[in-house]
């Protein structure tokens, strides 16, 4: 929902265009950027009836503006996913079920999960996963989840880029790693702007460039 990864999105989805079809094309898409402050009052406050109706103005845009399907470009707001695609006749890429895709292509039984406290404690993300595919989901301790979820809205979702907290977020990889998972999903969109593959050897899923190939990928096959 930051802008930090609505960016990153756009980037993603045009590269993953021009590498498919080549030379000048690029993504023909609609992107409706929300303010972000109000809706993380809404998030910690636990009003997610509220949030919803956000998300909910935000679909009828982009079907209105002739979109064929839509993407909420935010793990944590799948937490109203259901409410949101039923208030429009378009149909949504799950960001949830994308991921689950591609781990279960790679053969991943057991995977680690960072991203907000809400989408490691709330059972909408976790619960889509193992329910819905199969794959059982380990979520870091709970001071562990504190410090991943304030790196996130203090730091990334404001663009700070710190070393210092990419360590923190590897040290509780590698504590993750202890519970034998195959792999760790980077469940939030601004993760990837911290960490990547290169910063260790457990496998990592980016929730991020996973959502945005698929949606290229959908986009091309419906054409």
């Amino acid at each position: 929902m930051s802008w930090e990864s609505s960016q990153l999105y756009y980037q993603l989805i045009n590269r993953e265009v021009r590498q498919r079809l080549g030379g000048l094309h690029s993504a023909k898409l609609l992107m409706y950027s929300i303010d972000f402050a109000p809706l993380e009052k809404l998030q910690h406050a636990g009003d997610w009836e509220a949030a919803a109706k956000i998300l909910i103005d935000a679909a009828r845009r982009i079907e209105a503006g002739g979109a064929d399907f839509f993407l909420i470009g935010t793990n944590t707001m799948h937490q109203v996913a259901d409410a949101v695609s039923a208030a429009v006749d378009i149909p949504l890429l799950h960001i949830a079920d994308a991921t689950a895709q591609v781990l279960k292509q790679e053969g991943v039984e057991r995977v680690g999960l960072l991203g907000t406290a809400f989408t490691m404690e709330l059972d909408f993300y976790r619960d889509r996963i193992a329910g819905c595919h199969g794959i059982e989901v380990v979520v870091p301790e709970m001071h562990d989840r504190q410090m991943v979820h304030d790196i996130i809205y203090q730091e990334l979702c404001q663009g700070q880029i710190e070393p210092e907290s990419r360590e923190i977020y590897l040290a509780i990889i590698d504590r993750l790693c202890e519970q034998q998972i195959d792999g760790v999903i980077l469940g939030c969109t601004e993760i990837g702007l911290l960490l990547q593959q290169q910063h260790t050897d457990i496998r990592l899923y980016d929730s991020t460039a996973i959502h945005a190939r698929q949606a290229v990928a959908t986009a091309l096959e419906s054409n």
